[in-house]
């Protein structure tokens, strides 16, 4: 029996909520003036940058806001009753009983030391007395619900035996045990890659209608909120400011933030010549140091001094709609439907020579059988199997694949970081694939640099940001003079354009997105001429993004650089890069002109990574395509085809050809390759992934 029957209300229902941290200095405002409520079975997004208070709201539904944070306003209800009027007691009794919350990162949740089949069957045996075998039989029950392969093995497996994917679904899985009423989900799938973010946000959907819970679900990424949510809440800055459905809020906005928002996204049709991204101006303001008025002021483009900064901004219904919200002065007198101001169109950079040549390039890595102690046969794990291909001189080539596809591999074959097993890499016809970087000369390692994922990771918190940079002139052995390299690091920060008072700030004095624009000047200080860029932005807020990507591509138009852009996110990739190279367990299975990529015939495993890349956008129909299985490991590909395992084309190829070769590289138009045996006949039937219905 659902514990929902004997409650008809709202089952969460926030209102007015005001959460604030105490230091010893000052109290800081986290949350204010929040209301929200979900109804039963509904699911509701909440969506935000990071900063904007969206994880402060959940720890506040669990009542677990630590030492310093206190609820200084409002109140939250779940089914009707007040949870700040509990005891203790009661609070734990509902805590993973009715309400469960599932974090961003899945070890976190799980006891590294203890199996799976004992975490789950804790869950009822401690909130409501069960029984080991009924407990067991429970577990059983659920880890089948989540989809997990051989759920009597995974029963009894320990965390580190398993994928991130499958760690994920086994916190899912230990939510649903005892049939909450409602679901907490924080960034559940950023940790995940695209294919398992896909499956996990399909299984959650499911099993939302199968056990009727209500969710919660945070997020900053407005195309996963589109496909699990009802309705939506938009935060900024520690206030709720638009709530309505998908539908209102996505195709009615009626907040400037919200509309800003969706104009630094790329969604299908946004070009980086003819249609860039706008990014937001400005800065996320601190907790302490918000503008009087409305919080989004002084970024918004229709600011009326005098009037926006006058008074506090409350909630309003919008005319028609009163389930439509919002926190703006001004909302009856903006034309929503005005066409957007062009970012400034840019001519295309002409491509120029070959700058760098891979030709069958291997990287094996010899394993210990037994890694901790040695001894045993010697395993292979090949990382990177005969990649071919070539960049030019102005070109942007994204590398596109899931983790383990060997990406990273190959970057650090380039960098000189590894070398190479076998093939060749040219960089302007010399072969650097057997020298490492300490036997690099200035020129090669100042001519390809690295842009990395994690802007935090890779600056010096001891030293000021103009010394680091200076740092990279010296040893490029740029400027004669500390004089002259004084002034080429000021114009470094002009190039990415950072205030030049910049140079003296540490790094923890800086945003995700200012490191990352510093990690870019150092990667151009030698006047890089092929810059690979590892994930980029992901790290970064949507906003943020959209800045630092209009960078790179403006400094590639002036300097003519060529980027490798490694990514996961096939929308960026489709916004900025000339062509398209997707690898899957160590193989390239497919490379072209972007627009040959994301338009059929595809790869079988293009196609499945193209359906699951959530996109912001109502009025675009997609197939769904989810994939069976995990990745296999590299130490153990699969006969053949290193995507046979997984594939939904498989049956049209007879006598069992994709289990038993490595498919030929076929090459169709205009130097489109695919890595397949399927006949051009069945390429010519493929359907397109994505299509954007007619207005």
């Amino acid at each position: 029996m659902s514990k929902l029957a004997e409650y008809d209300g709202p089952i969460l229902e926030i209102d007015k909520l005001s959460i604030s941290f105490f230091t010893r200095l000052r109290e800081i405002p986290a949350v204010m003036d929040f209301s929200v409520s979900v109804q039963p079975g509904e699911a509701v997004g909440l969506v935000g940058e990071s900063g904007c208070g969206k994880s402060t709201v959940a720890l506040g539904v669990m009542q677990d806001l630590g030492k310093n944070g206190r609820i200084v306003g409002g109140t939250i209800k779940f089914k009707g009753r007040d949870l700040a009027e509990m005891s203790a007691d009661e609070l734990r009794d509902i805590r993973g009983n009715e309400i469960a919350m599932i974090y961003q990162e899945p070890m976190a949740s799980l006891n590294p030391a203890m199996k799976i089949g004992k975490q789950l069957m804790e869950v009822p045996m401690i909130h409501e007395g069960v029984s080991k075998e009924e407990a067991y039989k429970r577990a059983l029950e659920v880890v089948t619900d989540v989809r997990l392969p051989d759920p009597e093995r995974m029963l009894n497996s320990y965390p580190h035996q398993l994928s991130g994917g499958q760690q994920q679904r086994i916190v899912i899985a230990m939510a649903l045990m005892s049939k909450p009423a409602l679901l907490i989900l924080d960034e559940p799938t950023t940790a995940l890659d695209v294919t398992v973010e896909a499956a996990v946000v399909a299984l959650v959907k499911d099993l939302g209608k199968k056990y009727g819970t209500s969710m919660l679900f945070i997020s900053h990424n407005l195309g996963l909120v589109l496909e699990t949510c009802d309705r939506l809440c938009v935060m900024y800055s520690g206030e709720a400011v638009e709530r309505g459905s998908i539908k209102d809020v996505f195709d009615e906005m009626q907040h400037p933030y919200t509309q800003a928002l969706f104009r630094s996204i790329p969604l299908p049709g946004a070009d980086k010549n003819s249609r860039p991204l706008v990014a937001i101006p400005g800065n996320f303001p601190l907790p302490h140091e918000r503008p009087p008025g409305c919080n989004f002021g002084p970024r918004c483009d229709y600011f009326e001094a005098g009037r926006c900064d006058a008074q506090d901004i409350l909630m309003e219904a919008v005319p028609g709609n009163d389930r439509h919200h919002t926190r703006c002065l001004k909302f009856r007198e903006i034309d929503w439907n005005a066409p957007i101001a062009l970012g400034k169109q840019k001519a295309k950079a002409q491509v120029g020579d070959v700058v760098l040549k891979m030709d069958n390039l291997k990287k094996y890595y010899e394993v210990a059988a037994n890694a901790l102690f040695g001894g045993g046969d010697k395993k292979v794990v090949k990382a990177n199997e005969t990649l071919s291909f070539e960049a030019r001189e102005s070109e942007t080539l994204a590398i596109v694949g899931e983790s383990g596809c060997g990406k990273s591999t190959f970057a650090k074959v380039l960098m000189g970081l590894e070398t190479a097993t076998d093939g060749h890499i040219l960089l302007d016809n010399r072969s650097i694939e057997q020298i490492p970087i300490e036997a690099r000369d200035t020129k090669t390692v100042s001519d390809v640099q690295m842009v990395f994922q994690n802007p935090f990771d890779t600056l010096n918190p001891s030293m000021t940001v103009g010394r680091q940079i200076i740092r990279a002139l010296e040893i490029f052995g740029i400027g004669k003079t500390d004089g002259e390299r004084q002034q080429r690091m000021l114009e470094l920060l002009d190039l990415v354009k950072l205030p030049r008072a910049f140079a003296e700030r540490m790094p923890r004095q800086l945003s995700g997105g200012q490191k990352q624009r510093v990690g870019i000047a150092r990667a151009f200080a030698g006047g890089a001429r092929i810059v690979v860029a590892d994930e980029p932005v992901s790290a970064l807020d949507v906003s943020v993004q959209a800045a630092v990507t209009d960078l790179l591509m403006e400094i590639q138009r002036e300097q003519k650089t060529t980027l490798l852009f490694i990514s996961h996110d096939l929308s960026i990739v489709r916004y900025l890069s000339d062509r398209v190279m997707v690898m899957y367990l160590g193989h390239v299975v497919e490379l072209g002109t972007t627009d040959q990529v994301f338009s059929p015939p595809y790869h079988p495993y293009t196609e499945a990574l193209l359906s699951a890349v959530p996109i912001a956008d109502t009025s675009v129909q997609k197939k769904h395509i989810v994939l069976e299985g995990d990745i296999p490991s590299a130490m153990n590909p699969p006969p053949g085809c290193p995507f046979q395992t997984r594939c939904r084309w498989k049956s049209k190829v007879a006598d069992g050809l994709c289990e038993r070769e490595v498919p030929p590289v076929k090459t169709l138009a205009d130097g489109h390759q695919i890595k397949c045996h399927l006949s051009e006949a069945t390429f010519a039937e493929m359907e397109p992934v994505i299509k954007i219905a007619a207005e």
